[in-house]
């Protein structure tokens, strides 16, 4: 568990309280570097050095479901790291190329690089820096709020629909050879075609289906042995000692090119960058759903608090970064972030460790998992979808509630059979339509009163209650506004018809209204009017101060009168006994 950071330990250069201040805020990362301890290093070191064996088959991997060279996914894990290093307030969260993100990546670029690889790059830069662009607006105009319109159904159809997706994608890689598609049925069509027509490589298939078994068991039986690490560096030294690529005819990854990545203004058309923008706002709403439930945990694991905002910040600062140097969009690791933990990471200096190691890997050493089976990496990708394939999660809502459960399906398809973007907007679309239906038709009661039980209680869920005579009380669940309004009174009016009494008074308890729009402050005046032919006054139990404030901003106290509100719905009843002569008694009477 990270230590506290200390106030001052001495080592580092002296910061003014003002200077301080301002890197909290702004850059909280590096204000913990500035006050690192040396007791820490040995933790962060050894953390980023088993980091490191995971990001560089991981990033490669991500890189190809990406539909991007595998060098690429290094590139887009130096740069984030570093700069989330800097901005990030999490102490030991870990950023790079996702999986889940790789989809979207590849569904976005790939119809519009027309199988150029070069554009497709360019595209996917134009994309990091319009993912980025986002996170950095919802950072600093505080709306990170935004990300929980990605509620749990939408987001659990849309993992599930992503994880289906980049399997079809990968599967053709395990049995050795490639698809063209565009689409999941597409993907699926031709994987089908592919093998009925005999184009699996039996080696490839080998390599790739034990490296995906070897990973699996190892993180069933031995979940802290380093099971993508050992798949990998197995698959690459079988592959090199046999000349595998040669003998078998595989594909595997050759040498990589020497060197850190340059700085590279991804360029784009205004009509690509149009229609990049949707996927870059949803892919900036993804991440940060993700980033934000990681990093609270592992603030309150850790004993410090995080900003959700500056998350953002960090987020588009990383995806900036990584724009401009020749990678894609990226997003925390809920699978590499514990590794980090795991080996002891201390400070945001394991990301620093792990990025320099990957930095000298590509200045000294990039030949060094040249005979890597493509096999092998299409392996690392399926393990990690299948991880966080939630079909569980589905059917429990199925169990608990068919309305989330239809808006994870209609995500789910969506997603894997319209489009990602096109299929979550459509969910969002339909989310908050569930919504607005709800708010439109909320719960209401008639209240009585229950034996032995203190308050005034749903007769339909207490039948054996007791109405007061000549007394409708009323409760309304939600605000009052313009689409319900017109319900309230119908229910009210109805209530008053089917009355055993003739009915006096109507108490309408109002705790939960939280506010009154102007329709709906119209149709409390026409109520009133109806009522008051009818014989009957209209009064309110519990309703807040605002609401009242609101309602006499609008005149409509003027109307209706002042001096209709009771504290609570027992005080309404007992002013309407004082008034009226009932045959009534209640139970603590008795």
């Amino acid at each position: 568990m990270p230590d506290p950071v200390p106030p001052s330990t001495g080592t580092a250069a002296p910061v003014s309280p003002e200077s301080r201040g301002f890197l909290q805020r702004w850059a909280p990362g590096l204000a913990t570097l500035l006050d690192y301890r040396r007791s820490w290093f040995v933790n962060d070191l050894i953390a980023g050095l088993v980091l490191t064996a995971i990001l560089v088959p991981v990033g490669m991997g991500y890189a190809e479901a990406s539909g991007l060279p595998a060098i690429n996914g290094l590139y887009a894990t130096i740069l984030p790291l570093v700069a989330y290093a800097i901005f990030g307030p999490s102490r030991i969260m870990v950023l790079g190329p996702d999986s889940t993100l790789a989809a979207v990546i590849a569904a976005l670029i790939l119809p519009l690089a027309a199988h150029d690889p070069a554009h497709a790059l360019a595209l996917a830069g134009t994309l990091a820096l319009l993912s980025g662009s986002c996170s950095l607006v919802i950072g600093f105009a505080r709306l990170g709020l935004l990300a929980d319109l990605l509620s749990k159904p939408i987001r659990v159809g849309f993992m599930n629909a992503i994880a289906l997706t980049v399997l079809i994608g990968q599967l053709p890689k395990l049995f050795g050879f490639s698809v063209k598609a565009d689409d999941l049925p597409e993907k699926t069509l031709k994987l089908v075609q592919g093998i009925a027509d005999g184009r699996t490589n039996a080696v490839a298939l080998l390599i790739g289906a034990g490296s995906l078994a070897l990973i699996l068991l190892l993180k069933a039986y031995r979940p802290k042995w380093p099971g993508i690490l050992i798949a990998v560096a197995l698959a690459t030294v079988a592959s090199g000692l046999l000349d595998l690529g040669h003998v078998a005819h595989i594909s595997v990854l050759g040498p990589m090119p020497q060197g850190l990545p340059e700085f590279r203004m991804p360029t784009a058309s205004l009509d690509e960058v149009l229609r990049l923008l949707p996927g870059a706002i949803i892919i900036s709403l993804l991440s940060f759903a993700d980033t934000s439930v990681l990093s609270r945990a592992l603030a309150q694991r850790g004993g410090y608090q995080v900003s959700q905002n500056q998350e953002m910040i960090a987020l588009g600062t990383a995806n900036i970064a990584s724009g401009l140097f020749q990678g894609f969009s990226i997003s925390s690791s809920a699978s590499r972030t514990p590794v980090a933990e795991a080996a002891g990471s201390r400070t945001q200096a394991t990301g620093l460790i792990g990025a320099l190691m990957i930095a000298l890997l590509l200045m000294f050493a990039p030949t060094l998992l040249q005979s890597l089976p493509s096999a092998a990496l299409g392996a690392v990708v399926i393990a990690a979808c299948l991880s966080f394939a939630d079909l569980p999660g589905m059917w429990e809502m199925y169990r608990l509630r068919k309305v989330e459960f239809g808006l994870s399906v209609t995500s789910f398809l969506g997603v894997a059979f319209v489009g990602v973007i096109e299929g979550i907007f459509i969910t969002i679309a339909l989310a908050l339509l569930v919504l607005v239906w709800n708010a439109w038709h909320p719960h209401s009661a008639i209240l009585a009163r229950v034996d032995g039980a203190k308050g005034y209680h749903d007769i339909s869920r207490h039948p054996e209650g007791r109405l007061v005579p000549g007394l409708v009380l009323f409760r309304w669940d939600a605000q009052l506004f313009f689409a319900n309004a017109e319900l309230f009174r119908e229910q009210i009016l109805g209530a008053v018809s089917s009355a055993p009494t003739e009915v006096r008074w109507v108490v309408v308890a109002s705790d939960a209204i939280t506010d009154v729009d102007i329709t709906a402050a119209d149709m409390l005046l026409m109520l009133h009017g109806e009522l008051r032919d009818k014989g009957i006054e209209l009064w309110f139990a519990g309703m807040k101060g605002p609401v009242k404030d609101r309602l006499r901003h609008y005149g409509t106290l003027d109307t209706i009168g002042h001096d209709i509100f009771s504290p609570t719905v027992g005080n309404a009843v007992n002013r309407y006994r004082a008034s009226h002569e009932v045959d009534w008694k209640d139970w603590d009477e008795v």
